[in-house]
């Protein structure tokens, strides 16, 4: 058997560092969001445990009917503001080297794309092993995470049939309230079909 996982990326975010709110267009990207999932037999609805992505995912909880449930594997790779003083620049600048080689580990806590992308492959396993055949489970998380899992988990030639040059152009390729559908398989390898999608934003 199989599960439908949602890959949601949180709304616009207040541009600073630490754990920043929503914006107001945050939060009615994350209402759009919540209209498109709300016909579709969702079963849980887990988010990282970042303030952008739990008021993301409490938007889709109360149109859908269910609680929120917290998982710290779905939290973004590193965040600015996870070391104290550290400006923007120096911030993308970590980034940027962690997205280019895979197992480097960022100084403050954070972890290598490697690192990342196990935590929400052992989410993905975990959640899905709760439900039956035929529930679907939203994941609220990060734009950086999705990305690093999708590299570390397909071929690049399979990413580049969802978006040519996809793992050179990765960094920008999750918009904020996109959603991305993967097919969980018993064994625990995935199928990819709609990709950062924000067609529902329309």
């Amino acid at each position: 058997m199989s599960a439908t996982v949602w890959l949601v990326r949180h709304g616009y975010k207040e541009k600073w560092f630490g754990d920043v709110p929503l914006t107001s267009e945050g939060v009615r990207q994350a209402r759009a969001t919540a209209r498109f999932l709300s016909g579709r037999p969702v079963a849980a609805i887990v988010s990282s445990p970042l303030r952008r992505t739990v008021e993301t995912a409490e938007c889709l909880a109360e149109r859908i009917g269910i609680p929120v449930q917290q998982d710290a594997r779905l939290r973004e790779r590193a965040n600015w503001g996870d070391i104290p003083g550290q400006s923007f620049e120096a911030f993308i600048e970590v980034w940027e080297r962690c997205t280019l080689d895979a197992d480097y580990e960022p100084p403050g806590g954070g972890d290598s794309v490697r690192r990342a992308a196990s935590r929400l492959q052992a989410a993905l396993s975990d959640w899905t092993s709760r439900f039956e055949p035929g529930d679907e489970l939203v994941f609220v998380t990060h734009g950086g995470l999705i990305t690093d899992f999708l590299v570390c988990a397909f071929e690049e030639k399979d990413l580049n049939l969802a978006h040519p040059d996809f793992v050179a152009m990765q960094s920008r390729l999750i918009p904020e309230c996109s959603v991305t559908e993967l097919t969980v398989r018993d064994d625990g390898t995935c199928r990819l079909g709609r990709f950062a999608d924000i067609r529902h934003l329309e």
